[in-house]
């Protein structure tokens, strides 16, 4: 009985800041602490990117975000690629002990390991990243996004003296949804390398917010209020991967959907099979099914 509350209120804590998030009720309600524009730095000059990404048996799509930083290093910034991940996932467990020989200029590898549960609640890790941070700007993303050419070379002129609480790309490069046999998925899966993709595989997407995977926030910002550090809901531990929906809440938190800047290099893997939610093999057809209606319908 008391599990069965305890599914209850969760539901019912899940409506409620989803409902709240949509802007019914005041942020400062439930974060208080966000700092006045004038109380943060614009920081110039050389700046610090901290790059956060979390990765659960996605190590044939993180090969690709982290090969994007070797294979474009940064020139004019310094990045911190901090990756959360379960040392029980031995794909990924392999793949950054690969990386960790790899010395790109500019760039820090930071790999952070925690428990399964935790993991799969993707917004303690961001939160424990955004205290942490000493970075000047930290870009909370997913490990299917690539960094490549002059992407963070045009990012860190458009960060200079910026007091904005949250940016995000005016433009990312997709594919259309993949099948988990597609060649470059596959080209992933086999023992960790190196790895590019075939521009012409991508075309355009002109996001109109700061999406999950597109969040890049001001350190000052993320030092003061965390990521969602005092809603509970989004703190607390699950056995499965939760769907992410303190990405709108901490947009709600800060009170920014996120300015638009012209940021070249993005590009995003876009897949159908979403292999880190569990459930039967009829659960994961339909959900299938779903990203694909959704995709044909969000296209048009």
């Amino acid at each position: 009985m008391q599990s069965a509350w305890r599914r209850i209120h969760t539901i019912l804590a899940l409506m409620f800041f989803r409902f709240a998030a949509k802007g019914w009720l005041p942020a400062r309600w439930f974060e208080p602490d966000l700092p006045p524009l004038a109380d943060r730095a614009a920081r110039e000059g050389r700046l610090t990117i901290e790059i956060v990404s979390h990765c659960w048996q996605y190590s044939h799509f993180l090969v690709y975000q982290l090969s994007s930083l070797v294979n474009f290093p940064p020139q004019s910034v310094d990045v911190i690629m901090t990756v959360f991940y379960c040392p029980e996932d031995e794909g990924t467990r392999r793949l950054l002990s690969y990386f960790e020989q790899k010395t790109p200029p500019n760039v820090t590898w930071n790999w952070w390991p925690v428990e399964r549960r935790r993991l799969f609640r993707r917004g303690i890790g961001r939160n424990h990243a955004a205290l942490a941070t000493n970075a000047d700007w930290v870009w909370f993303t997913d490990c299917d996004l690539m960094f490549r050419e002059n992407c963070f070379e045009e990012l860190g002129e458009q960060l200079q003296g910026r007091r904005d609480a949250l940016l995000f790309p005016s433009e990312e490069r997709v594919t259309e949804l993949l099948a988990e046999d597609n060649p470059m998925l596959s080209a992933g899966s086999g023992e960790p390398q190196v790895l590019d993709i075939a521009d012409e595989s991508f075309t355009p997407h002109y996001p109109s917010r700061a999406t999950g995977p597109l969040q890049i926030a001001h350190g000052d910002v993320c030092r003061a209020v965390g990521y969602c550090r005092r809603i509970g809901l989004y703190q607390q531990p699950v056995d499965t991967f939760a769907k992410c929906h303190e990405d709108r809440a901490f947009r709600w938190l800060i009170r920014s959907q996120g300015v638009a800047v012209d940021v070249p290099g993005v590009y995003r893997i876009r897949h159908v099979a979403k292999g880190r939610y569990s459930g039967s093999e009829a659960n994961t057809r339909l959900r299938t099914l779903i990203r694909r209606w959704q995709d044909k319908w969000g296209s048009r």
